[in-house]
């Protein structure tokens, strides 16, 4: 009997990425966005260059080449914008200026140009449902202006008025309306502090053009587009006549989210964006109701991806797994669009963590296995930072350093979005792993070489240093990017290869793919050209013939003879005649 491994990639010599790689950048790929993997940078807990704890546009830049190394095509950052920060930068006062915390827009030019020099493109965030009630529009609409007309303030019920308008509820918990100084009540989808915009202003369609032309001038391959199903309203505002309404959000139409009247506006755009060259893309962040609502918004003249919600909340099931990679091929396919496929981001539990709850290592076999299931998928995908690391979520923090709005407005809800977006680790056995020195000088070192990584991401108020917004786990030291590089089996040598391989076989990214019957009960089986995938999610090891060459395997694999034993929780990728 043998044991299989895949063969790591060579390891550069700079383990955490801070040198620009010596080899020729990749060039740019025609329809690029049909087969991206695109890595997700959430801007303040990515890496730090000034030692505040809170990161920034040059210490991204700095770590630039470890985004290169691992292989993506792609980066995308969240709100880097001017924001008094009450919703993580969502809450926009100026959409043009960069946010002192995060740098200056020369930083962010330098930053867009350093990305291009190593093959990178760059995807940034737009806020187009909100803005903060620091915005100057919003300023001159309280003091009575007519920049009121510009957001949705609206006369109250009840005998004087004292009732909120209808009965919507914040996605963060508590009423969607808050009343002013005038009586009036002015909406809020989300915080307080992030009123909505009128999308019937003509003024607003203007504005928001005027934004992305900003930046596409400034070499953005394209925006991420935030609550791309929320900026139109039903006619008349109506009451829903539900209560706990952010768990219907996904599930049925509700009359502020996924309205028709959102595709004029994406319609609109998506003209400007083919008026630039180089390919620029729109992506939307759209919970719809299902699949065929989901593939309105990348309709042909419409945005270019749309974010598959649907694989991200589907359970660690094989039968549930084939139904919504079907339904998602069927649905983005009878468009002609190409189908995303994510695992976590910062609005979500990490899925190391859903997979495993508070069995890491159950958690991060099944976290490696779905990511080879995803990268073996038609279309694109999307990384969040630290999953290459085996991140799991952090979910012991101490309510002092929470600053979740939803944390705070729903009573102490368990960590909604905190525990995903803490700070990831780079380097050194001691918090902030590199990250930042915190201004204690400390943690510069390179880290010990652990072999696997073993961290069971609890202990978060536990041997953590002060040198980043939210606590790190005193447990990561053997899951930052330097303990990792060259570990034979670790997570980021796994994400490495399965990167390299996907580019070097012609039958991946982009095509189609076909089911093989399941040779096992709880097994996924697909093809593609020259490529067979197989995913174990069952509890039990299942024996069947060797399927061909090896190229990847998310565990180690038993073979003897003719016989592949291939173990629960378990993806592989062979290489076919």
């Amino acid at each position: 009997m043998s044991l299989l491994r895949t063969v790591n990639p060579e390891s550069p010599a700079d383990p955490v990425g801070l040198t620009e790689p010596s080899a020729e950048p990749r060039p740019f790929a025609s329809r690029w966005w049909r087969d991206a993997v695109i890595y997700q940078v959430y801007v303040r807990s990515f890496a730090d260059s000034n030692g505040d704890g809170i990161g920034d546009l040059p210490g991204i830049r700095a770590r630039l080449p470890h985004l290169a190394r691992l292989g993506v095509d792609a980066v995308w950052l969240t709100p880097f914008y001017a924001s008094p920060q009450a919703d993580g930068g969502y809450d926009v006062a100026d959409y043009r200026a960069v946010d002192p915390l995060f740098g200056t827009l020369d930083d962010a030019v330098q930053l867009i140009d350093s990305a291009h020099g190593l093959g990178l493109r760059v995807i940034v965030d737009v806020v187009p449902n909100h803005t903060s009630d620091q915005h100057e529009w919003f300023r001159a609409a309280l003091a009575g202006g007519p920049e009121r007309d510009l957001y949705h303030f609206r006369q109250g019920r009840g005998t004087d008025g004292e009732l909120p308008p209808n009965d919507w509820e914040s996605v963060f918990g508590g009423p969607a309306w808050t009343r002013v100084a005038d009586g009036s009540w002015y909406l809020h989808l989300f915080a307080p502090q992030q009123p909505d915009l009128n999308w019937e202003n003509p003024a607003v369609h203007a504005e928001f053009d005027s934004i992305l032309r900003f930046w596409l001038d400034r070499g953005v391959d394209g925006f991420r587009v935030d609550v791309a199903h929320g900026m139109v309203k039903a006619a008349g505002m109506p009451d829903i006549g539900a209560r706990e309404q952010a768990k219907m959000i996904g599930s049925q139409v509700l009359p502020f989210f996924d309205q028709d009247g959102v595709h004029a506006i994406h319609r609109g755009w998506r003209r400007l964006l083919d008026s630039y060259e180089g390919e620029r893309i729109g992506v939307a962040e759209a919970w719809a109701p299902s699949p065929e609502r989901l593939a309105l918004y990348v309709r042909p003249d419409e945005l270019h991806q749309a974010f598959n919600f649907q694989f991200l909340t589907c359970p660690w099931d094989a039968t549930a797994m084939r139904a919504v990679v079907d339904a998602s091929l069927a649905a983005t396919g009878s468009v002609g669009a190409p189908t995303t496929w994510v695992l976590s981001n910062h609005d979500v539990v990490r899925h190391l963590t859903r997979y495993g709850a508070d069995d890491y290592a159950k958690g991060l076999r099944r976290a490696r296995a779905a990511a080879l299931l995803m990268l073996a998928l038609p279309g694109s995908t999307y990384l969040y930072q630290g999953e290459e690391l085996g991140l799991p979520e952090v979910r012991d923090l101490p309510d002092e350093a929470r600053q979740d709005p939803s944390f705070f407005r729903t009573d102490g809800q368990d960590g909604l979005r905190d525990g995903c977006r803490v700070p990831i680790p780079w380097e050194g056995d001691r918090a902030p792993y590199g990250f930042g020195s915190g201004g204690t000088g400390e943690d510069t070192g390179t880290g010990t070489d652990t072999g696997t990584s073993t961290g069971t991401g609890t202990d978060a108020g536990t041997g953590s240093g002060t040198g980043s917004w939210l606590p790190q786990p005193a447990s990561w030291a053997g899951l930052s990017v330097a303990a990792q590089t060259g570990a034979e089996g670790s997570t980021l040598e796994l994400y490495r290869t399965a990167l390299a391989r996907r580019k070097e076989l012609p039958g991946l990214g982009d095509g189609g793919m076909e089911w093989r019957p399941s040779p096992a009960a709880g097994v996924l089986d697909f093809v593609r050209p020259g490529f067979r995938c197989l995913l174990n999610t069952g509890t039990e090891p299942v024996e069947l013939p060797t399927p061909g060459r090896l190229l990847v395997t998310s565990a180690d694999l038993a073979a003897e003879g003719g016989t592949l034993t291939l173990p629960a929780d378990t993806c592989t990728w062979w290489a076919i005649p």
